[in-house]
């Protein structure tokens, strides 16, 4: 309950998460120095093999880039290969901006990890954390993905931007008028009546987008849980 920094900006380690909720807290990571914004690895929830694939907070903030992409859409690939059930931790901003992303076809290669969810017949569970901005959230296993199921600590925010970006563009002008000295107030309060606005997190639920919000101690017994009955659904067909 107390791994989510109190401030959006903060970075925390999602190895800290997963090896709160995985068997033992055994987690064998795959390709750690490659790609270091988002962790790939096997685990066991009770007894029964996961592959694991989360957003890393630590590096790069989390975002979405040319390497990320590749190195998740692989690993998926790869747990669809052998049947094996992919857990999905989500704690994304965005994808990474600049030219060396767009000229380098972050397009692409970014399409191949939509394509590697969206293909893969294994039983897929994504639970958010914390951020889920924008196209970077559809990448990683959403209900549109195929998702079979998706939940949500109350951390979590499901939006196309955060709110204080969103009040930046929104708001230019009434921020515009607002003494320097006191812009960050009132950029707050205006985000805060955007996050009123749009829902949050329950419209996200309303809308189906999420299946439930939980509470973050009991991740681990409802991750068991769905594992369990994901062991009944038939091999991937050949």
């Amino acid at each position: 309950n107390e791994v989510i920094p109190d401030s959006a900006n903060k970075p925390y380690d999602i190895i800290d998460v997963i090896d709160s909720i995985v068997d033992d807290g055994e987690f064998l990571e795959v390709q750690p120095g490659y790609a270091k914004n988002i962790v790939t690895g096997f685990a066991r929830m009770n007894g029964s093999t996961v592959g694991i694939v989360g957003n890393q907070p630590k590096y790069l903030a989390g975002v979405l880039d040319i390497a990320a992409s590749r190195k998740a859409a692989r690993f998926v690939r790869f747990c669809d290969a052998f049947n094996i059930p992919i857990l999905t931790l989500v704690d994304v901003p965005g994808y990474l901006p600049g030219t060396a992303q767009e000229y380098g076809g972050i397009i692409i290669h970014g399409a191949k990890l939509l394509y590697a969810y969206a293909e893969a017949t294994v039983p897929k569970v994504t639970i958010i954390l914390r951020k889920a901005y924008g196209g970077a959230y559809i990448a990683m296993n959403s209900k549109s993905l195929g998702a079979a199921k998706v939940l949500a600590w109350p951390t979590a925010v499901v939006d196309v931007m955060s709110a204080q970006a969103a009040v930046t563009i929104t708001r230019r002008r009434d921020i515009a008028n607002v003494p320097e000295d006191g812009r960050d107030e009132a950029i707050a309060a205006f985000a805060a009546e955007h996050s009123e606005l749009t829902g949050g997190l329950q419209r996200a639920v309303d809308s189906g987008i999420v299946d439930e919000v939980i509470d973050p101690s009991a991740t681990r017994a409802s991750l068991a849980a769905l594992v369990a009955s994901a062991s009944t659904v038939p091999s991937r067909k050949k």
